[in-house]
């Protein structure tokens, strides 16, 4: 898979964070998201922390908050969710607007409302900043099985082979007047998508051949990309160390 194979998350930059080695912004992202995770949901001030420090590092890369924001729409199931917990859930109830709310459940739908955001903002900055070949290249160098970056590069790959074939399917379907306005006449639709599955499958037999002949041994090559400098990986831990000292010092505060 070539360099050229730019996601729709991407934004093509040359900020610092955009030249980053691959490595030191997927090890940071992971590891603010899980701070993030373990932080108490009464500690205000720590999601304010790093919701504080997330802003900078967006602002930093230059893709901008209005895209993230926009991009955020993938939470809306989770918000979803979350506005129902206070109706549902059980304990001591308050009144809100007139609406009698439980306690707990407000603040489990803030722990899932917050989370979310602060998760997704942080795979978004990281998808914004680097292209799919880095990612699969950073988590190679992180040690993550071969086996997945093999499977998640192919996968990636071929989504666009696949759609396309899809594509011309149904153009082919259409033109044979196939228009379906009833549930029983979805079996041509079944019928093409068996056949879809055999040709994805035979032609991953095929590649996968193709590869062995060429020397494949179960990973990718490394291109020669430089790896991070010390100065990188202090930069890239910046934030979340930032995130777990907030979120280490709320929790000593809760249990204390």
């Amino acid at each position: 898979m070539g360099a050229g194979h730019a996601h729709p998350l991407y934004v093509h930059g040359h900020s610092r964070v955009h030249r980053m080695a691959p490595e030191a912004k997927v090890a940071a992202a992971v590891t603010f998201v899980a701070a993030v995770a373990i932080t108490p949901r009464q500690a205000l001030w720590a999601f304010g922390v790093d919701a504080a420090c997330l802003a900078g590092a967006i602002i930093a890369s230059g893709i901008g908050p209005r895209f993230v924001l926009r991009r955020l729409a993938v939470v809306l199931p989770f918000v979803a969710f979350a506005l129902f917990i206070p109706f549902v859930a059980s304990g001591d109830r308050v009144d809100v607007f007139g609406l009698s709310l439980s306690r707990e459940g407000l603040w489990g739908a803030w722990n899932v409302l917050v989370k979310a955001t602060l998760g997704a903002s942080a795979s978004i900055l990281l998808a914004g900043t680097t292209e799919i070949p880095r990612l699969l290249t950073g988590a190679s160098r992180l040690r993550v099985p071969a086996t997945l970056t093999a499977i998640a590069s192919f996968m990636v790959r071929y989504l666009e082979v696949i759609a396309g074939e899809l594509g011309r399917m149904r153009t082919a379907m259409a033109a044979r007047g196939y228009a379906p306005r009833w549930l029983w006449q979805a079996r041509p639709i079944a019928t093409g998508a068996g056949a879809l599955f055999v040709r994805s499958y035979e032609r991953g037999e095929r590649v996968h051949a193709a590869m062995l002949a060429r020397g494949y041994t179960g990973a990718m090559p490394d291109l020669g990309e430089r790896r991070a400098s010390i100065g990188e990986w202090a930069v890239a831990a910046a934030l979340p160390t930032i995130a777990w000292l907030a979120a280490v010092t709320a929790l000593t505060g809760v249990l204390t």
